[in-house]
């Protein structure tokens, strides 16, 4: 079995990076993602979902050392349920119930906006695709 999932947001505070006791560097950042519509009522919903992100390794000491609160991310991974593979459900000091989407990333990618690092500028990012070669050409 497989999932993935895909999350384009906003960071809602700066990374906090910390280290395994064996010296693995590890990335929490979190990210909201929001949409508007409008119900048959005519009543306009905000709807705002917040993931905690987590980064493992080099993608965790790039991620610490370029993103910050507010910057544009697009984070591809897969979703830590609980024991029962549900979100983790907790309740608000207001006595509501919410729940925490836990994403373990395996891809960052740093969406642009002016001053901020292009992919291609990130140590650790992917490079671009090889050129293809000319049809003429037989590569064996």
């Amino acid at each position: 079995m497989f999932h993935r999932i895909t999350i384009v947001g906003y960071l809602g505070r700066d990374p906090e990076m910390r280290y395994t006791p064996d010296g693995t560097p590890v990335t929490n950042f979190s990210v909201a993602t929001s949409r508007k519509y409008s119900r048959p009522d005519g009543t306009q919903i905000d709807e705002t979902i917040w993931f905690r992100v987590t980064a493992w390794r080099r993608q965790a000491e790039t991620c610490n050392q370029y993103l910050q609160k507010g910057r544009l991310v697009l984070v591809e991974g897969r979703l830590n349920p609980d024991e029962r593979g549900n979100p983790r459900t907790f309740t608000r000091s207001d006595g509501t119930v919410g729940a925490s989407y836990d994403v373990t990333a395996l891809t960052v990618r740093f969406l642009g906006g002016r001053g901020e690092a292009m992919a291609a500028d990130i140590p650790g990012a992917p490079e671009e695709p090889p050129e293809e070669e000319e049809e003429g050409e037989i590569p064996f």
